[in-house]
């Protein structure tokens, strides 16, 4: 009986893996998943925590690309060169549907990221522009201030932070075209992330002209806040971030090593996983309780964390080409990991193969 209650905890804590746009990220730490039985839910966490899934490949492509993922609900958005395809996810399998039944365009070269919010999906390019779709309406509206590639973006409520190779940060609105702001970085920005109190955001820089990568930044006065960690060394640049509170951020890149950071102490990391081969981390994503899931710059190495341990609790590797792929993004589901390689969509499904208990 004890055996089952501790499987039962850890189905709650392992179904936690879902990726919601910005409404429902709050709320992530208190859902239910009431639509899956009991039994099933302790056999997908049994699952998640052993590593067993049925992997598979929905989608490959000739030309090696740069893709970037998001998720909401039963659909997966895919980025591929200028284009961002929305694809349905049947429920009861995960299924992907070969074909979008919607596309994102007009980029005029490759869409380095983009993000969802419920009424807009903004996507950055390495054409230096910002395009903002309506999801609702066939619209949209282009944002130009960046002069090279738009290396990072997030959205909240209107707010958009966008970070670029040109070395600049700028703010905008969904009111205006033309930035509200534009703040020097003298370094390559790699990744932002707006807090969830709307009040202030974070930067990634790669740490080469600038040794202080991770900066909190004031929305309202455009001003730096304070710098998180010291003594990084020349390189280690921040690749992503994810917030999980107002006052946690987690961060990953070239240094190896996962990192929380508590914003009101910011001198030095609360916790730190190191990935274990010494690869880069291109992206993580967390379930807002224990579990984080990163992607690898080499071999396409899937790895899921235990916050409360400090070792890898499974990892997956996905690339089977002679020449390696990193995962340039992952997202997750209460029973599915999807991956974004070169040249491949990887899908792990962990509700199949039973557990049976005794």
């Amino acid at each position: 009986m004890f055996y089952f209650l501790m499987l039962v905890l850890f189905a709650d804590i392992c179904l936690l893996f879902a990726v919601q746009t910005e409404e429902q990220c709050s709320c992530m730490s208190s859902m239910g998943y009431p639509h899956i039985p009991l039994k099933d839910r302790v056999k997908i966490a049994q699952n998640w925590y052993d590593g067993v899934c049925k992997r598979a490949i929905p989608l490959k492509w000739k030309t090696k690309l740069l893709p970037w993922l998001q998720m909401d609900r039963d659909t997966l958005f895919l980025s591929q060169a200028a284009d961002i395809g929305a694809y349905h996810l049947r429920q009861d399998s995960g299924r992907l549907q070969h074909k979008p039944f919607e596309i994102y365009s007009g980029h005029e070269g490759d869409v380095c990221r983009f993000v969802l919010t419920d009424s807009h999906l903004i996507s950055g390019g390495s054409d230096g522009k910002i395009l903002v779709h309506s999801r609702r309406r066939n619209m949209s509206m282009e944002l130009s201030g960046h002069n090279q590639e738009v290396n990072c973006l997030d959205s909240k409520d209107g707010l958009i932070i966008s970070g670029s190779r040109d070395r600049t940060t700028r703010i905008w609105t969904l009111t205006s075209s033309c930035p509200r702001d534009t703040i020097p970085m003298y370094d390559r920005v790699w990744s932002v992330a707006i807090s969830p109190t709307l009040s202030s955001f974070v930067t990634g820089t790669a740490c080469c002209e600038n040794l202080s990568p991770l900066r909190i930044w004031d929305v309202k006065r455009s001003e730096c806040v304070c710098s998180l960690g010291t003594q990084f060394r020349r390189g280690a640049g921040v690749l992503d971030m994810v917030f999980e509170s107002p006052f946690q951020l987690f961060t990953c890149g070239y240094d190896t090593f996962i990192r929380l950071w508590d914003l009101r102490l910011p001198r030095k990391c609360v916790m730190e996983w190191e990935e274990p081969h010494d690869s880069a981390l291109y992206c993580i994503q967390t379930d807002g309780n224990h579990m984080i899931a990163s992607g690898s710059s080499y071999y396409g190495v899937v790895r899921l964390w235990d916050k409360r341990q400090t070792e890898c609790l499974q990892f997956f590797q996905l690339s089977t080409d002679p020449v390696s792929s990193p995962v340039y993004c992952l997202r997750f589901s209460s029973s599915h990991l999807y991956a974004a390689l070169a040249t491949t969509l990887h899908s792990l499904d962990f509700s199949q193969n039973p557990v049976y208990i005794r």
